[in-house]
C-alpha cells in the first residue's frame, strides 16, 4: 500500500487530498458538499471522486491503503456518526457506508480532532506525542492528541473544549444551550459580543462605537491603544489562560497549538494568554509550549490520512 486519501468534509465543500505513505501531499482538490435530501449524496460523491481520481491517474486499487475522513459532528471510534446537523445526517456508520461504496479501508474522525492530529503530525505540533489544538474561529473547537493518537472518548465527543463552562454568572445562552461556555468569550463572535456589551455598559470612548466591526478590528484598535478593546482582550486572555491551565490537569500536553481566524493575531495573543496561564497553571505544566498552527486549510486532510495510517 503506497498511497491513500485524506478527506476534510465541510458544510460547503469537501476537500480531498492524495498522499504517499510518508505523508507527502501529492495532489488536492475540492468538490461541493451536496446537502439536499439530508446529505444523501455526500458519501457517494466522495467515493466517485476518489475512484475517479485513481482511474484518471491509472493507479491500481491494490496500491491504495484507503480513505481517512474528518466529519463535522460527534464520531465514535468505530465510525458511527451521532448527528451532523449542518449536513442533515442522523446516526449511522460512515465507515461501513463509505467502505461499501469504495471497497477500501475507511477511518473516520471528528473534523476538529482530525485537524489536531494533522497539526501534531506535520504542523505546529510536529514532534509532540501529547498536544491540544485550540481553534479560535467563529466558534471555539479543538482536538486532543494523547500519545500520538486522537482522543475519541466513550461517546465520540472527546476534544469538545469550546463548550467547557468558564463563567457560571453568564446570563446569555450559548449556541449549545448552556451558559458561560468558552465559545461565548474567546471565539471571534464572542470577542465582538464582549466589545458591544462593554460599549452599552460604559461611556468610555471607543473607536469602534456606532459601526459594524470584526474581531480583527478589535485587535487592531487595541494595538492603537483603544481602552475598551484593550480591556476586552485582556479579559479574553484571562479566560483562555485559566481555561487552558485547567485543561492541562486532565490532558498534560507538551504543546498548545492555536488555529482559526483569531489566531492570526499571532504573538500578542500567545503572549497575552501565557501571561495568565502561568498564574493559574499547576507547577508541572509551567513549561507547556504555545505555538500557532501552520497547515491552514490542509490540516484536516493531513490528519484524516494519518488517522488512516494509525488504523492499520
Amino acid at each position: 500500500m503506497k498511497y491513500g486519501f485524506g478527506v476534510d468534509l465541510g458544510g460547503t465543500t469537501v476537500k480531498l487530498a492524495f498522499f504517499d505513505r510518508q505523508g507527502q501531499m501529492l495532489d488536492k482538490w475540492e468538490i461541493p458538499t451536496r446537502k439536499e435530501n439530508n446529505g444523501e449524496n455526500i458519501l457517494p460523491d466522495i467515493a466517485a471522486s476518489a475512484l475517479g481520481y485513481l482511474q484518471e491517474k491509472n493507479i491500481p486499487r491494490e496500491d491504495v491503503l484507503g480513505i481517512g475522513i474528518g466529519v463535522p459532528g460527534v464520531v465514535r471510534e468505530d465510525g458511527v456518526v451521532n448527528r451532523c446537523v449542518n449536513l442533515g445526517w442522523g446516526v449511522f456508520n460512515v465507515k461501513e457506508v463509505l467502505g461499501s461504496l469504495t471497497g477500501m479501508n475507511i477511518a473516520v474522525g471528528n473534523d476538529a480532532s482530525v485537524a489536531a492530529l494533522g497539526e501534531c503530525w506535520k504542523g505546529g505540533g510536529q514532534g509532540c506525542k501529547d498536544m491540544v489544538m485550540v481553534t479560535l474561529g467563529t466558534g471555539v473547537g479543538g482536538g486532543i492528541v494523547a500519545n500520538g493518537k486522537v482522543l475519541f472518548g466513550a461517546h465520540g465527543a472527546g476534544g469538545e473544549i469550546g463548550h467547557m463552562v468558564i463563567n457560571r454568572q453568564e446570563m446569555e445562552v450559548c449556541g449549545c444551550g448552556k451558559r458561560g461556555c468558552v465559545e461565548q468569550y474567546c471565539s471571534a463572535t464572542g470577542i465582538v459580543r464582549l466589545v458591544k456589551k462593554m460599549q452599552k455598559e460604559t461611556r468610555i470612548s471607543c473607536c469602534l462605537r456606532d459601526r459594524e466591526f470584526t474581531c480583527k478590528d478589535v485587535f487592531d484598535a487595541a494595538a492603537q491603544g483603544d481602552m475598551v478593546c484593550m480591556f476586552v482582550l485582556e479579559k479574553v486572555y484571562k479566560y483562555l489562560g485559566e481555561f487552558l491551565a485547567n485543561l492541562c490537569c486532565a490532558t498534560d500536553p507538551e504543546r498548545f497549538v492555536f488555529g482559526g481566524g483569531v489566531s492570526r493575531a499571532g504573538k500578542p495573543l500567545l503572549d497575552g494568554v501565557r501571561n495568565y496561564f502561568t498564574q493559574y497553571a499547576f507547577h508541572a505544566h509551567q513549561d507547556v509550549e504555545f505555538t500557532l498552527a501552520t497547515l491552514g486549510n490542509d490540516a484536516g486532510a493531513y490528519g484524516a490520512f494519518k488517522l488512516l495510517l494509525d488504523a492499520e
